[in-house]
């Protein structure tokens, strides 16, 4: 009976001890959860359950490494808010799968990504068939951003390109250039062009039908 008390109240006490953990480490869609996001939220789980469990395994020796993987989730937070490289390297890229109505399947390939996937992803988001997508890219997250092409021809002409960001956090992205047939040099001339002569001050710029959007970074 005494177990049975312990596990109940222990039950409760990590049950809100885990809210407030993940209310610290921040607000995040569950479909949207970085991989940093899952591992920490997976062993949290794992030690609150094995906490619960041991009614001998002292509270203290459950509560500190939860706390610990708080503070190293936060800490790794901030690093990916800061560096575009860390990002990459721990959550990938988005990934073009569709490109002007046609499938690149080698993108597919390198994301291991296949003609079932992109099925079942285009019909939940009603779209029957393939041949009614513009651009379908996949998300770091895994989940699929569509732009379905216009039916009328005179709307087509004014869809034109999809948003390319050219610079995120300071740093000008390369592939991106590739794709819409551009250099850095022509990149770095249109700035100054436009009053931006240090690239690494902004904070985001895209390009979409031959017009920049450029936001500065906050000044500390």
């Amino acid at each position: 009976m005494e177990d049975f008390i312990t596990i109940v109240v222990r039950t409760i006490f990590f049950y809100f001890l885990i809210l407030v953990i993940f209310r610290f480490m921040g607000k995040r869609e569950i479909g949207e959860l970085s991989i940093l996001d899952l591992v920490v939220f997976i062993m949290i789980g794992e030690l609150a359950v094995v906490a619960i469990e041991r009614p001998n395994v002292r509270i203290f020796h459950a509560i500190l490494p939860m706390v610990l993987l708080m503070f190293i989730q936060i800490i790794l937070a901030l690093i990916s808010l800061k560096s575009k490289r860390f990002r990459d390297l721990v959550d990938g890229q988005p990934s073009i799968i569709i490109n002007r109505g046609k499938i690149d399947e080698k993108a597919m390939r390198k994301q291991r990504y296949n003609f079932d996937d992109l099925m079942t992803q285009l019909r939940e988001k009603d779209i029957r068939s393939i041949a009614d997508v513009e651009f379908a890219i996949l998300e770091s997250s895994g989940s699929l951003s569509v732009i379905e092409k216009l039916k009328n021809s005179n709307e087509q002409q004014k869809q034109g390109d999809i948003t390319v960001p050219l610079i995120l956090d300071g740093a000008i992205e390369e592939e991106n250039l590739k794709r819409i047939n551009k250099t850095n040099l022509w990149l770095r001339q249109e700035l100054k062009k436009k009053g931006y002569r240090d690239v690494k001050k902004i904070s985001f710029c895209s390009y979409e039908n031959g017009e920049f959007y450029i936001d500065l970074q906050d000044e500390d």
